[in-house]
């Protein structure tokens, strides 16, 4: 088929794009400007126009558009008085997915490196919401085996024809989609498992432990055991005992990584041998923006992590902390850009918690993710962490500089600073 992508520079539609042009289709594709994922796509022979226009649309035989691309779009009204058709990201599921043996990975914490880390160890095709620094890609084709990164945010992993579901937690996330409806959203989550022929579990969540359904159950309070870290010429690894399967290590530091870890060698079990999985962990070295140190000297280490959320944070703020202990560096400081407004408001008191232990808290503007301001007084609500108000940061060799107002207000040149947010802080925490 010849296919269309509108938005196509989002970490998602890329990958489905990437992935269908490896199975045979014809694959172009748009976006509002260019950007490093763009280049690369164009580089790997898909052609992208920036910004979207018109004239693309021509004989497709169908458009695939991202979540956030409005009905107004002018390559959308030029598909529709063309007479094709167009659809979202989701809706694209069946197509991409539909006749491949799938392993989708869903949970509103830690499915991106569970997904990560289950592609490592099956050395399957794979379709993530990140960067693996193992293949440097969201998206890797080798044949019908599939470890896919479903997304419960706009219901879409009940698309993703699951032949295993694995769930990590069941955390009530992105409601807005649900209405605010709990009782819908966990409902989601159940016809997810239900829908799958093996399913793989974190049972001490507390929705998911409640469920009576057959499953491979990981307890981990039970199940792990023997937990301890390491640095391996500056890079983090988690030591740990699963069951009775014995010990492995996987590359992240934290509690939270032996977990995902764990989830992604049960649902590998159903697909070979346990050898095997203990020598193909190794492959995996970590997916960018998840505890990504991106600038690292005795003095001076940069993390960023796409953390968004309390929880999310608090574990980074634990893996940063052992991190320091073994790298005898005292001194902590996070740069937080928030990232809506409704995760922040609906949040806030989780928010406020979850940066302890940090010796300085830099807070940036709201990254709002195209949803109007409201009112919230960082000030007010973070005085005990006496924060640092700027407007951005600059990142150059062994040094971050805040800015506001258009001067350096602040220089960091030693420690750790740990960046966390889902929006561009990212692209701020590296050397430009």
């Amino acid at each position: 088929m010849n296919i269309h992508f509108i938005g196509i520079g989002g970490i998602g539609l890329s990958a489905l794009g990437r992935f269908l042009k490896h199975d045979g289709h014809y694959v172009s594709g748009s976006d509002i400007k260019s950007s490093p994922i763009t280049k690369q796509l164009e580089c790997e022979g898909i052609k992208v126009i920036t910004p979207h226009n018109a004239s693309i649309i021509n004989n497709q035989d169908i458009v695939i558009h991202s979540a956030a691309v409005k009905p107004n779009n002018v390559e959308i009204l030029q598909a529709v008085e063309n007479g094709i058709k167009t659809i979202p990201r989701k809706e694209a599921l069946p197509i991409v997915l539909g006749d491949k043996k799938n392993y989708c990975v869903a949970g509103a914490h830690g499915k991106s490196t569970t997904t990560a880390i289950l592609a490592s160890i099956l050395k399957s095709s794979t379709l993530i919401g990140a960067i693996s620094k193992e293949f440097d890609s969201n998206f890797r084709y080798v044949d019908n085996l599939v470890a896919f990164e479903a997304d419960e945010s706009d219901g879409s992993f009940l698309l993703s024809n699951p032949y295993c579901a694995i769930v990590t937690n069941a955390e009530p996330e992105h409601m807005e989609y649900y209405n605010y409806d709990l009782k819908r959203f966990y409902q989601a989550y159940e016809s997810f498992l239900k829908i799958a022929k093996v399913r793989v579990i974190n049972a001490e969540d507390e929705f998911l432990g409640s469920l009576d359904i057959e499953a491979i159950k990981l307890h981990p309070s039970i199940d792990i055991t023997e937990v301890s870290y390491t640095l391996k010429n500056g890079e983090p690894y988690t030591k740990f005992h699963l069951k009775d399967l014995g010990e492995f290590e996987v590359w992240g530091f934290g509690y939270h990584i032996a977990i995902d870890a764990s989830l992604a060698i049960l649902a590998a079990l159903n697909e070979i041998p346990l050898v095997e999985i203990k020598d193909n962990i190794k492959n995996y070295k970590g997916i960018k923006k998840r505890f990504d140190i991106v600038q690292k000297s005795e003095q001076f280490v940069v993390i960023d992590d796409y953390a968004h959320h309390p929880t999310e944070i608090a574990a980074t703020m634990k893996s940063v902390s052992l991190y320091s202990n073994l790298k005898n560096m005292e001194k902590i400081v996070v740069v937080w850009q928030p990232h809506k407004y409704s995760r922040t408001v609906n949040n806030l008191e989780e928010f406020k918690k979850c940066f302890n232990g940090c010796d300085a808290l830099v807070i940036l503007p709201v990254y709002s993710a195209g949803e109007e301001i409201e009112e919230i007084d960082f000030e007010k609500e973070f005085s005990s962490y006496n924060p640092i108000f700027a407007d951005k940061i600059k990142t150059s060799d062994n040094k971050i500089e805040l800015i506001k107002d258009d001067k350096i207000v602040y220089t960091y040149t030693d420690g750790i600073v740990l960046g966390v947010g889902a929006g561009d802080i990212t692209y701020q925490l590296r050397v430009k």
